[in-house]
């Protein structure tokens, strides 16, 4: 069993749906905290939403001493130099992590470990919870490089952009593998398409303003190197059926109700029903309402939804349709 560390505050149901990416069977046991079977740690690179990987080794009360305690009886079926990471999840317990990183760590001492805390060969995480903590051995992080494409710091910028994290995690909703050909049939600046591309996929972005077809293509330019882009309505799109493998759209907000000569709802309506015939995989909507008519009348079922507060005024809705 594996013992994945998610990230956010209180968004763990988003958090375990994305991961399942990596971990099919990802399933939140704790705040903070999600255990799965399996794990890929390729995709576990690409997730927004998991910060890490253990391979679990047992389980205990969410006390130090019961802690050290469990290790004492765990199997500790390897050499070699160690550390021990300790953390009172979404700070929930109030555990001292010094006292747990000494106190197990001794454990693993007496065990016949040396303790190295710059490169140890195995990292012990402990994980303390609201009821339980759970200790394993580090095995994998995901890449924490979002800081470096926040879309202020793109060549092209608009306000109201994405940011990097919920874009990757839309596209890794939407099961985004490498090779996949991406849509994004409202692409703005292209902070989709860009974290698309980094997945391995070829991102194919369309807007029905010139400037943002060319702003796109700017910073696709900038972070990937197979990318196309154009102008084209969003529900008159011209590709063939079925040919993308999956789809990704950010739809425009109250504030931008007037798109060109649609009105937002038929324009919503009219792009679900374009992607529908286009796309043969999964498609994410992210807006600021819930669009779930429009998508079921348009042919999807909606696989999942959730809501991502963004600040007191702009809750996104996020629909995972199939």
């Amino acid at each position: 069993m594996f013992v994945l560390e998610l990230g956010g505050d209180d968004a763990d149901a988003f958090a375990a749906a994305e991961a399942r990416t990596a971990a099919p069977d990802a399933t939140v046991v704790a705040p903070g905290v999600a255990t799965a079977s399996s794990l890929d740690t390729d995709a576990l690179a690409g997730l927004a939403y998991t910060h890490r990987a253990a391979d679990h080794l047992t389980t205990a009360a969410a006390t130090v001493p019961a802690a050290v305690a469990a290790l004492r009886d765990a199997p500790l079926d390897r050499t070699g130099s160690v550390a021990v990471r300790a953390r009172d999840v979404r700070h929930t317990t109030g555990v001292d992590t010094q006292r747990a990183e000494r106190d197990l760590g001794a454990v693993l001492v007496d065990a016949g470990f040396d303790v190295d805390l710059d490169a140890p060969d195995h990292e012990l995480r402990a994980l303390f919870t609201a009821d339980d903590c759970f200790l394993g051995w580090h095995v994998a992080d995901s890449v924490r490089d979002y800081g470096t494409r926040k879309p202020t710091d793109r060549p092209f910028f608009q306000p109201g952009s994405m940011d990097p994290l919920l874009a990757r995690a839309a596209c890794n909703l939407a099961r985004v593998t490498p090779g996949d050909r991406v849509l994004d049939p409202m692409c703005g600046t292209g902070g989709v398409l860009i974290e698309a591309g980094l997945l391995g996929a070829h991102p194919i972005g369309t807007d029905a303003q010139a400037k943002m077809a060319a702003g796109a293509r700017r910073n696709l330019t900038h972070y990937v190197d197979d990318a196309t882009t154009g102008r084209a309505d969003a529900t008159a799109l011209p590709l063939p059926s079925d040919s993308i493998d999956a789809a990704v759209l950010d739809a425009p907000y109250g504030r931008q109700s007037k798109i060109a000569t649609h009105d937002l709802a038929d324009l919503v309506g009219g792009a679900l029903d374009e992607l529908a015939r286009v796309t043969a995989g999964r498609c994410v909507l992210v807006a600021d309402r819930d669009w779930r008519a429009e998508a079921t009348a348009a042919g999807w079922t909606v696989d999942a939804r959730f809501q991502r507060r963004v600040h007191r005024s702009l809750v996104r809705h996020v629909l995972v349709l199939a």
